[in-house]
């Protein structure tokens, strides 16, 4: 038994904040229905790079779901997706706000057909404010969010983290809402209701201090590289063979041990650096002695004498190195699967990870409109056919 074995969603999100949340959620045993439209399907089928036609991050990012095609501007569609919102215990959506209601699918009218229904809406801005009605991607949320404006070298155009990260904490923060709904439904007796998740709010929601900052000092937090301001030391650091590792030794005692692996008692000891106040103040003077001593090693005499002194220490991982690394492997990060055509396919695991009701790939993401038959056929929520592969 799987922690959401009988949850029914119905996903009629695009793309990746909606679709990655539903894949939360059937990866731990939710019965997740995609509706995508008709002939296109969903545009991620067809994002990055492509294997015979089918994007290969589709594979990760739908698999465990069924596929219907419907046209959501039909009458017919319409039907379909009330007559699953009957059953269902979770919609999730992520269309610009006001467009489910043009259809006649928005929370009033889905709620009304289904009381205990709960509905999570991910969009750029949220469903109320000035903002609520402009079209919002990821991109965006990560630039009003604050994140875009941390990003990059000091003095350098603001670049981007390198992922769809936005969307994917608006992922995130939406199964958090969604658990916390079934849970007060199910446990207080409560009805459903609609969860409001916006982009822009999600990155905000991880940024630390940065409002303090500002209301308590006037500081606006600038980029800075590698580095992290005010906490002190960690960053990347050079080594001889022009490769970087990166260094956190930021605790006051992982540094008293840092600064003697490196040979330098003399900032170990100095009473002014004890603790991290004093570090953030000389942080240049602690990051030039660190990389004077990285940059006469080569990277692996770098974290064999930092591992060895009980320092964090770490290279920067390619996707390669991501591939071949044990502890990716002993800890099933790395999964073979096989696409709907029997094809094997490395994706990423499962997180987090349960010890009683873990999380698992039961089925392979589906061909555009695979399920039509067995769930537009039948007159109420249609059980799952087949069995896990």
């Amino acid at each position: 038994m799987q922690a959401l074995a009988g949850i029914k969603v119905l996903e009629l999100g695009q793309l990746i904040a909606g679709p990655f949340a539903g894949k939360t959620l059937a990866d731990f045993g939710a019965d997740v229905i995609k509706i995508e439209p008709e002939g296109s399907g969903d545009p991620l089928r067809k994002w990055r790079l492509l294997r015979e036609g089918t994007s290969v991050w589709w594979e990760v990012q739908s698999r465990n779901k069924r596929s219907v095609c419907v046209d959501l501007r039909s009458d017919a569609g319409k039907d379909v997706v009330r007559r699953l919102a009957r059953e269902a215990d979770v919609v999730i959506e992520n269309f610009k706000p006001g467009t489910l209601e043009g259809w006649g699918l928005g929370w009033e009218q889905l709620h009304a057909l289904n009381p205990r229904l709960i509905m999570l809406r991910i969009s750029g801005f949220g469903q109320t404010g000035p903002y609520a009605t402009r079209p919002g991607f990821g991109v965006l949320g990560e630039a009003m969010g604050g994140l875009r404006h941390l990003s990059g070298e000091p003095g350098r155009v603001p670049v981007r983290v390198g992922v769809s990260i936005g969307d994917t904490l608006a992922a995130l923060h939406g199964v958090i809402g969604v658990l916390l709904a079934l849970r007060h439904r199910d446990a207080n007796g409560g009805e459903g209701q609609f969860i409001d998740v916006a982009l822009y709010e999600s990155v905000f929601n991880v940024m630390e201090s940065l409002l303090p900052e500002y209301d308590a000092f006037g500081e606006v937090r600038e980029r800075a590289g590698s580095a992290l301001p005010g906490i002190a030391p960690t960053n990347a650091y050079r080594c001889e063979d022009d490769s970087y590792v990166l260094v956190a030794g930021n605790g006051d005692s992982i540094y008293r041990r840092l600064m003697t692996a490196i040979g330098r008692a003399d900032l170990a000891d100095d009473p002014d650096l004890a603790h991290n106040d004093g570090r953030a103040r000389r942080a240049a003077e602690i990051d030039a002695a660190i990389e004077a001593w990285t940059s006469q090693r080569s990277r692996e005499q770098v974290l064999e004498t930092l591992e060895g002194a009980n320092v964090p220490v770490g290279r920067i991982y390619s996707i390669a190195d991501i591939a071949a690394d044990p502890q990716y492997l002993a800890r099933e990060m790395i999964v073979e699967t096989r696409d709907a055509d029997g094809r094997p396919l490395k994706v990423p695991g499962i997180v987090p990870k349960l010890s009683a009701t873990p999380g698992r790939i039961a089925h392979s993401a589906p061909r555009l409109g695979e399920h039509n038959e067995e769930c537009l056929g039948a007159t109420g929520w249609p059980a799952r056919a087949g069995s896990p592969e």
